[in-house]
This record gives structure tokens, C-alpha cells and sequence, in this order.
């Protein structure tokens, strides 16, 4: 059975942009990005079944979160993308999610570990925040240039990390599985929000 996006939004609980951001990006597979009747209903199932974050498991008392629009060319040094998409290969996701955000850099470094969500699911986990450049402006932008990919997701409706976490990252092995295709609110003015985790992390739905 196909649901219509507004019908997938009332399972989801979310709105019809969401879902329709949701379609561009790839992360429901299974669902067409055309047409009337776009959304199976055992994916709206499953992803409404997903669950919170488990921010409270952080080693920190405070995690960065950046909330990632659905992937766009740029033509920039260093990039060719900004955003998320399951069709980007994991270099060309890492170099269109590590910058460049207007954040402070040191608290970002500080949670060690970087959820990137996309439409309140997270979909991406960045590690390796300690090095970060800025451009120089008025009101910066910065990149963490040596940041790690240390998984992401394909497939929402069935979510497992699309990579192996490097290693040497102990960070990514240890918390990237945990993130990945969990629900995550967190709100902004900007690209990055921050949220209390560890033992100030509160019930995120």
C-alpha cells in the first residue's frame, strides 16, 4: 500500500516539506519521488517506529548537532557538495558535512562527536572535530578539516552504517551505530544546534 506524502506526514508526525525532503535525499529508497501515491506504508511504519537518540551514552555533557538539508552542487574549493544524499560516495558526504558552518568551533570539538540530522533523523555521524579553519569574515565560517566520516545510512526504513568506522576512530566505532537512524531534535537559528547529552541529556523526541 502507497501512501500520499501528506498521508506518510500524519504517520510520521511531521510535516509535508519533511517528507518531501526526505524523498530528495534518498533515504527512503523504496519510496518514489514522483507522483501521487509516493510512500509505502511499511516505511512510514518502521520509521515511526524509530527511536530517540541515546544521547544520555555520550561521554559529554554537551553534543553538537548539524541539521543538514537535502545535498546541493556548490562550486567551492574543496567540495563539489552541501547537504546530505545517499547518492553522494562517502568523500564527497564527508567533504559536504565537515564545513563550512557559522559555529563555535571549540564547543563543536568539545562534544567529540557530531550527529547530522536531516529532517529529525540523523543520518550522518562526524568524529574528529579538534582541528577546524575559519574564513576569515565578519562572522565566520568554520570546517573541521580533519574530521572522519565515521558512518551514515542509506536506508532509514532498515537503518545500519553504510561504512566501517576507521579503527583508530574509537569514538565513531563506539557511538556511530548507536546514532544512526535515530530520532533527534534540536533547534536553531543556524545549521548547528547544541543539545545537552550525557548526564544533562533530557528524552528527545
Amino acid at each position: 500500500m502507497l501512501l500520499t506524502t501528506g498521508q506518510a506526514a500524519q504517520t510520521l508526525g511531521v510535516s509535508i516539506p519533511t517528507i518531501k525532503k526526505l524523498l530528495a535525499s534518498g533515504a527512503v529508497p523504496e519510496a518514489a519521488r514522483r507522483g501521487r501515491q509516493v510512500f509505502p506504508l511499511a516505511a512510514a511504519q518502521a520509521m515511526a517506529e524509530l527511536p530517540a537518540a541515546p544521547l544520555s551514552v555520550l561521554p559529554v555533557p554537551e553534543v553538537a548537532v548539524l541539521r543538514a538539508g537535502v545535498a546541493e552542487p556548490v562550486a567551492e574549493a574543496g567540495r563539489q557538495w552541501i547537504g546530505f544524499s545517499t547518492d553522494l560516495t562517502p568523500q564527497q558526504l564527508l567533504e559536504a558535512l565537515r564545513g563550512w558552518w557559522r559555529c563555535d568551533p571549540a564547543r563543536v570539538a568539545a562534544g567529540q562527536i557530531l550527529p547530522v540530522t536531516l529532517a529529525g533523523f540523523v543520518v550522518a555521524v562526524l568524529t574528529n572535530l579538534d582541528e577546524s579553519s575559519s574564513d576569515g569574515a565578519r562572522f565566520p565560517r568554520h570546517a573541521f578539516t580533519q574530521a572522519r566520516l565515521a558512518g551514515y545510512v542509506t536506508d532509514l526504513t532498515n537503518p545500519v552504517n553504510a561504512i566501517e568506522p576507521d579503527p583508530d576512530d574509537p569514538i565513531g566505532q563506539r557511538y556511530a551505530h548507536r546514532l544512526l537512524g535515530t530520532r533527534l531534535t534540536a533547534d536553531s537559528g543556524g545549521p548547528i544546534a547544541y543539545v545537552p547529552a550525557g548526564s544533562n541529556a533530557k528524552e528527545n523526541v
